[in-house]
């Protein structure tokens, strides 16, 4: 892979937060970090013009609640055309994670996502996404 060199032109203060930033972030130099920062842009691109996207959704439930992990099972089953693989762990007496991989069209990842996280019982969800795109080297 080709590189190539540019140089950028900012105020002092905004490169000051910039470098607090790199080092919070444990990035070893600027170049590193304004890659990743250009990559995410270029996968929120992606995913906004609804291109395929993996995600990794995360659920937190009371395992106690009625009928839960059916409703939950019953959606991925709906939907396994869209859902690779999930994980479950019970985490305490009271409470478990169930961690689900799914691959498809972006607003169908999202749409999966809002329905099981929306799920009467589930305390909290979230969905990471990222662009299955092999043009962010």
């Amino acid at each position: 892979m080709k590189l190539i060199r540019f140089g950028v032109s900012i105020p002092e203060d905004l490169c000051r937060r910039f470098d607090a930033h790199i080092a919070r972030k444990n990035y070893p130099n600027r170049s590193e970090s304004i890659r990743d920062l250009i990559r995410n842009e270029l996968i929120e691109e992606e995913i906004k013009q609804n291109t395929e996207v993996v995600g990794v959704l995360h659920l937190l439930y009371d395992h106690h609640k009625r009928e839960l992990s059916d409703r939950l099972t019953d959606l991925q089953h709906e939907n396994r055309h869209l859902v690779l693989s999930s994980m479950h762990i019970h985490l305490d007496h009271d409470n478990c994670i169930e961690v689900i991989l799914i691959r498809g069209k972006a607003q169908e990842v999202k749409n999966l996502a809002n329905s099981l996280i929306a799920t009467k019982g589930v305390k909290h969800g979230r969905l990471n996404i990222t662009s299955t795109g092999t043009n962010l080297a």
